[in-house]
């Protein structure tokens, strides 16, 4: 192992490891620290997205929606099922083997592009130095060029419901749960807690969201929030809103929790509580004394637009600093600042960075809600398209929501997309291109969708903002 490097990344998740290998790519020398450690105490890259987070998520989310599906949809195709039941540790094993595919193939990524992976902890030392820490406690002292730090985040706790790891646990333990709890309680109704909430209430538990704010899904477009909270009513997960937590306590194998709404004090009981009120940014041991890297009042490791830390070649990229905490963004980071290091051209559009939540229906939107285009002093025109009129939808027994777009009423720029139903989180891709090329409505409603797909959805509420619709009814 050499003791200099052009570039170090400290952390290897959905921030670090494309930073690393980016800068691999652009033949610079690169070691990538990362610290993970599992339950079962072995190492691995990925961070929180590929071990306890995106991926294993999905892959739950995934088999609950067909088990769903399969006691509540498929007689409507023809398809007759007799003792349908989940194996739980099946698909949990299954889960498992996703993750350590994909972690495994992030280190063969690495060696490939030439990258140093060293699992352990990595600490930002004054003039660019970094101390590894190896997990048998030796420490080395490395040096770079360039350091990149890319930490990542961890679970908010709640002080008024402590984790003890089995009956009160973070969203890592939601993933981890070994049977259906017949009642499952989930503190906040944010991206993780619906979709934890619906995994478990696919497969047969009862489940309660207590979410503080009075307001569901906040940072979405209203018309979506509102249908999104209908469409989970329906399917039988009691959102309580306007709930504040005030006491939760481990009772024999019960959870007693109490909590304030409206109509004042109540309790509730729950075999499993999930805390799931959102994540904040992991700096612990992360920076020296003397550095020179600053950190704002929440935490968070202040950079410039181009992710530059106040200590000239020390970047910070992904989770632990400003900005939305998804994948995607700090990936686009990573790789704008590995490019920047070797003297390329690095952008990352943050006007265009789509939003995903993967339950049944998905929700995706980009660029600006209807209210914000409002409230900017933008004249709008919206268009609405509902899936219940798209004949591949109807196909798919799954005709809940409808394809938004907000668009300047004066350019005709479009300006936000917003999707509740099947496959949203793929629709969205056409239009986060539909912003990153400043589209317009028509620039869509010329675009040839093909027929029957659900992207038609798309076309058809361009087609709409402008009241220009084909296949929509008056509804």
């Amino acid at each position: 192992m050499s003791d200099s490097y052009d570039v170090i990344v400290i952390g290897g998740g959905p921030a670090g490891y494309p930073a690393a290998i980016r800068a691999g790519q652009n033949k610079l020398s690169v070691a990538c620290i990362d610290g993970w450690k599992n339950y079962d105490g072995s190492y691995a890259f990925g961070g929180t997205c590929l071990n306890a987070g995106c991926i294993p998520s999905k892959a739950l989310l995934e088999s609950s929606e067909l088990f769903h599906r399969a006691g509540h949809e498929f007689k409507a195709h023809g398809i007759s099922l007799s003792a349908l039941k989940m194996d739980v540790a099946a698909m949990q094993k299954r889960k498992a083997g996703i993750v350590k595919g994909m972690t495994g193939g992030i280190a063969s990524l690495l060696k490939a592009n030439g990258v140093t992976a060293l699992q352990g902890v990595g600490r930002l030392m004054p003039g660019r130095k970094v101390e590894y820490t190896a997990p048998d406690g030796t420490k080395k002292e490395l040096s770079a060029r360039f350091v990149v730090l890319a930490s990542g985040s961890v679970p908010m706790p709640l002080k008024t419901a402590a984790f003890d790891g089995k009956h009160i646990v973070d969203s890592w333990g939601a993933l981890e749960f070994d049977a259906v709890p017949e009642r499952l309680g989930v503190i906040g109704a944010g991206v993780i807690g619906l979709e934890l909430g619906s995994v478990w209430a696919r497969l047969g538990a009862k489940v309660t969201v207590l979410e503080a704010m009075d307001g569901f899904l906040p940072m979405a477009d209203r018309q979506l929030a509102n249908e999104a909270l209908k469409q989970f009513t329906k399917q039988g997960l009691e959102i309580k809103l306007g709930a504040k937590v005030s006491a939760a306590a481990v009772a024999g194998k019960a959870v007693a929790v109490t909590y304030t709404d409206a109509k004042g004090e109540k309790q509730a009981e729950f075999d499993k509580l999930v805390v799931a009120i959102g994540r904040k940014p992991y700096t612990d041991g992360l920076l020296a004394e003397g550095t020179g890297v600053e950190l704002d009042a929440r935490g968070f490791i202040q950079v410039d637009a181009h992710c530059r830390t106040a200590t000239p070649d020390v970047f910070a990229v992904g989770d632990c600093v400003r900005g939305p905490m998804l994948a995607h963004k700090a990936k686009e980071e990573g790789v704008m600042v590995a490019d920047l290091i070797a003297g390329l051209y690095g952008h990352t559009n943050y006007d265009a960075i789509p939003s995903v939540i993967y339950t049944a229906p998905e929700m995706a939107w980009v660029g600006k809600t209807e209210e914000q285009a409002k409230a900017s002093g933008v004249t709008v025109k919206t268009g609405v398209f509902p899936f219940v009129a798209s004949g591949r939808a109807r196909a798919m027994e799954a005709p809940s929501g409808f394809a938004k777009i907000v668009a300047d009423a004066v350019t005709d720029q479009v300006l936000g997309v917003h999707i509740i139903g099947p496959m949203a989180g793929e629709l969205i891709g056409e239009a986060v291109l539909a912003l990153e090329y400043s589209a317009s409505c028509e620039d869509l409603q010329r675009t040839i969708h093909a027929h029957p797909t659900l992207s038609e959805a798309v076309h058809e509420a361009a087609l709409a903002a402008d009241k220009r619709a084909i296949d929509m009814l008056n509804r």
